[in-house]
């Protein structure tokens, strides 16, 4: 099973813990040898589940929105990301060099049509930007991939 991920980032403490424990919830639901998930990476939902996955035993591929996407990423992420990188299975590129938001949608467009189902970490709420976590769940759902929704009762994103 490929399973992709999309989600909010900047997250309160309390629910990361939250979202992490249903991210791994999530993923123990499919067999090891089967699971492969989809991620960009980025810090917060994106890295957790990849985490998630990996801890699992199943594989992750990467999905690289821009050349200069990692530049884009908070310094502290920065080790994460390449720890996350360095153990994919493999490496999907959208060939586009600068991190905008249009490179991330175009990154997003890319793993949902790589996967079987998304997750999405998602608060219902519209995307506060272009290729924000509204528009990959619609994208996925316009495409006919299925979207399933974890938000944690009473959550808040910054």
């Amino acid at each position: 099973m490929r399973i992709g991920i999309t989600g909010h980032r900047g997250l309160s403490d309390t629910a990361e813990r939250q979202v992490r424990q249903e991210l791994a919830e999530a993923v123990k639901a499919y067999s090891p040898d089967e699971l492969v998930g989809l991620s960009c990476i980025a810090d917060g939902p994106d890295a957790w589940f990849a985490q998630a996955v990996l801890d699992h035993g199943g594989r992750v591929e990467v999905v690289v929105p821009a050349a200069e996407y990692r530049n884009s990423l908070p310094d502290w992420h920065h080790a994460t990301y390449d720890e996350l990188l360095g153990r994919a299975s493999d490496v999907h590129h959208t060939g586009l060099d600068e991190s905008t938001s249009q490179a991330h949608m175009a990154g997003s467009e890319l793993l949902v049509g790589l996967v079987d189902e998304v997750l999405a970490v998602w608060d219902g709420q519209p995307a506060r930007g272009y290729g924000g976590t509204a528009d990959v769940v619609a994208y996925a759902r316009r495409t006919g991939v299925p979207v399933r929704v974890l938000w944690p009762a009473g959550a808040s994103r910054d």
